[in-house]
């Protein structure tokens, strides 16, 4: 049952009638006038129109006749959904922001209804198909019905091409079993035979015997150290190909899809659960199946000796089973709360660190060290809570599966006192018995194991199996780009019922320079990012030459294209590394001619080493009108056919980008350029301006053309010149 239809289930259960026609159901959460507590709501997006539930009745039905639009406005600590309807707003509902995803989503629904789009009707969250569990993310996998011999089935294809290694290691596990089998026999002659022997043994029997009980234990050591290499190799090649896989997937991802998660969550799953993986499959799992063939094999030897001692040794194994098969699920979810906050803390680690300068700048140290401390606390508790859980539990399931010992003292008591046994006989059934519990003991563990890998494998594979929503199609159209880009009736928005940009319609020709203009947070980023293809468009569509962007791979439309954006992010390494990122087969004099034409060549050479100055994570020991610079170095030498400039001179002074905008003037000649500006002045020479408002395209034109419009062009720009009159 899904989310919907378990939604649509309670209000049917309530004896409310359902309307015709139900496309999906969301819930909200209505604020009371206390302000403390809240209402729970139920809101159903119908063909006709939204009908909201609650306390099983309906309070209120909007139709859709009229409506041109339904979208969320956030609030303080809340959000609002209205609707536009013969030219006034409405209010459907207000809610906390638990429910913003899950709302803004069926609202996206209910604005496709209107339109006509069928396409966009699907489930407004993810949840299990199974058992109807929302899901954290899209792509995530419901821990609860995850088949765990099928998960396990596609972890252990990942050893291909280290397979024969993992077998050499399982035989060369047989010989050393055989060795450990063989040493109670040589033992049992050594003691019965020689130890106590009445008589005076001779002396080269003897030491044959001895010698051999030696060289049976060093051939062991020596076997053994070489499994342990051939599982070391086997382990380094699996965990290489694991975290591969897993970082190969993560640069498949969408902007969208990678931004959903925190950084230190996907760092832990590329680093961390990739080895708890390599110490699962050659460390449990090869360790499993061998301890399983010595419990077969010894305990052959056992039953053979004494089949009913046999039986009284292994009957509490089934017990066992059956105990760690009832607390499955309870530990499954102890690791996995345990999973959280470790990547919790990984996370606020990941992020204090890497912006130090701004923790600094504000005297924050020991609010985060507070936040950091309280993360880690709730990790502790939770690794306390499991710790104590199975150190109450293993010794119990030990003492249980233990219990044949008590039986083989009365057994071997009670016939050495008979004189059925020899001391010799004694010492081999008591180290065969010893070694038919090494493997019980051993395999009262592996529950746990299981549960802590098959965590992490759940969590690699969410993001393996994850679906990319920016795909690449089967037969990319990839041929040479020109440069003409034209947006047909493009909308788009970041989150379902919360559009962005509103058909959007401009064509820019190749060579031609056109300037994005307009209020902070118009849409003017949003937009670029569509031609770069960081997203799909929901609506409309962006040509390149007359091909859809969706139809050229993304590799060869990134290729052809050079992009200073706005948060200029530098590669811990040398400038010149770089500069030469965009080009790694670039010459040095390629790379220094680019530097020039970017304005940075001056000061690099001014630098104690060069072009060969190291620049720090993320370039904090350079300025940020150097970072800049350097950046735009990195996209001239890409020398690409469509140049993307986002306030790509808003770090430097004036003469600087007076200079820089000189030398951009020259290279952008046969360049389809996009540029976005809030300093106008730099954008006075585009041959186009496009400019933005309330999502769509407000006015075109040239400088001189809006200017004379005097439209909202202009009143930027005597805005902007008065701010600059009383600086």
């Amino acid at each position: 049952m899904t989310r919907s239809e378990k939604l649509i289930s309670m209000i049917n259960k309530s004896g409310c009638e359902l309307p015709d026609g139900i496309v999906t159901a969301f819930a909200y959460n209505r604020p009371e006038k206390e302000q403390k507590r809240y209402k729970k709501g139920i809101g159903i997006v119908g063909k006709d129109g939204i009908y909201l539930y609650e306390n099983g009745e309906k309070t209120l039905f909007v139709s859709y006749e009229g409506v041109s639009e339904f979208r969320c406005e956030t609030l303080v600590g809340a959000f609002r959904v209205l609707y536009e309807k013969d030219g006034e707003d409405g209010l459907l509902l207000i809610s906390d922001m638990r429910a913003l995803s899950e709302v803004s989503a069926a609202v996206g629904t209910a604005n496709a209804v209107i339109r006509g789009d069928t396409d966009e009707r699907r489930e407004i969250v993810t949840t299990c198909p199974k058992c109807g569990r929302v899901l954290k993310y899209k792509g995530d996998v419901c821990m609860r019905c995850t088949g765990k011999f099928k998960t396990l089935g596609r972890l252990f294809s990942l050893t291909k091409g280290q397979r024969a290694l993992l077998v050499l290691s399982v035989l060369l596990f047989f010989v050393k079993s055989g060795l450990d089998v063989a040493g109670p026999y040589v033992q049992k002659i050594f003691v019965d035979d020689y130890v106590k022997a009445p008589e005076v043994p001779d002396v080269a029997p003897f030491l044959a015997v001895f010698f051999t009980m030696i060289a049976v234990s060093l051939v062991s050591i020596l076997v053994s150290i070489l499994r342990n290499y051939f599982i070391m190799l086997a382990g380094t090649s699996i965990v290489i190909k694991l975290r591969e896989l897993v970082f190969r997937k993560i640069h498949s991802l969408s902007l969208a899809s990678v931004s959903k998660r925190p950084s230190g969550e996907l760092i832990r799953r590329v680093t961390g659960d990739t080895r708890k993986l390599q110490n699962f499959l050659t460390s449990d799992l090869v360790g499993l199946l061998e301890e399983l063939i010595l419990f077969i094999a010894v305990g052959s030897i056992v039953v053979s000796y004494d089949w009913r001692l046999a039986v009284l040794v292994i009957v509490p194994v089934p017990f066992v089973i059956v105990f760690y098969r009832l607390f499955w699920n309870f530990m499954r979810r102890l690791w996995n709360k345990l999973w959280s906050y470790e990547s919790a803390s990984s996370t606020i680690l990941f992020d204090t660190l890497r912006g130090i300068r701004v923790v600094k700048s504000f005297g924050m140290e020991h609010r985060e060290i507070e936040r950091y401390d309280e993360a880690v606390d709730k990790q502790c508790k939770t690794t306390i809570q499991n710790e104590t859980l199975f150190a109450i539990v293993n010794p119990l399931i030990a003492l249980f599966a233990g219990m044949g010992e008590f039986f083989l003292l009365y057994y071997v008591g009670d016939k050495i006192l008979n004189s059925e046994m020899s001391f010799g006989q004694m010492a081999q059934f008591s180290s065969y018995v010893g070694m038919l519990y090494g493997p019980l003991r051993w395999m009262a563990q592996m529950p746990r194991r299981i549960v802590n890998a098959f965590t992490s494998i759940v969590k690699i594979y969410e993001i393996v199996d994850e679906p990319t929503d920016v795909p690449d199609t089967e037969k990319p159209t990839d041929r040479e780009i020109e440069g003409n880009i034209k947006f047909e009736d493009v909308s788009f928005g970041y989150q379902k019922g919360q559009t962005v940009l509103r058909h959007i319609n401009f064509e820019v020709k190749p060579g031609e320079m056109v300037g994005i203009v307009g209020k902070s947070g118009v849409g003017k980023s949003t937009l670029i990012n569509l031609v770069m293809r960081m997203y799909d468009a929901e609506g409309g569509r962006i040509l390149l030459d007359g091909v859809d962007i969706r139809d050229i791979s993304q590799e060869h439309l990134r290729s052809n294209m050079g992009v200073v954006l706005q948060e200029t992010f530098l590669f811990a390494g040398s400038i010149y590394d770089n500069i030469a990122y965009a080009r790694p087969d670039a010459t040095r004099e390629q790379v220094i001619t680019a530097a020039k034409a970017a304005g940075a060549h001056d000061f690099i050479m001014k630098l104690t080493d060069g072009y060969d100055t190291r620049v720090g994570e993320n370039g904090h020991t350079v300025s940020g009108g150097e970072r800049q610079r350097i950046a735009i170095a990195r996209a001239l030498l890409h020398n690409p056919k469509i140049l993307i400039l986002d306030e790509a001179t808003a770090s430097l002074d004036t003469e600087t980008e007076k200079q820089i905008q000189d030398a951009l003037k020259e290279l952008m000649r046969g360049r389809t350029t996009i540029a976005i500006a809030h300093r106008l002045s730099t954008l006075r020479n585009a041959d186009r301006l496009i400019v933005l408002d309330k999502g769509g395209v407000a006015e075109v034109g040239s400088h001189e053309e809006l200017m004379k419009k005097k439209g909202m062009y202009y009143n930027l720009v005597m805005a902007q010149r008065s701010v600059n009159k009383l600086h």
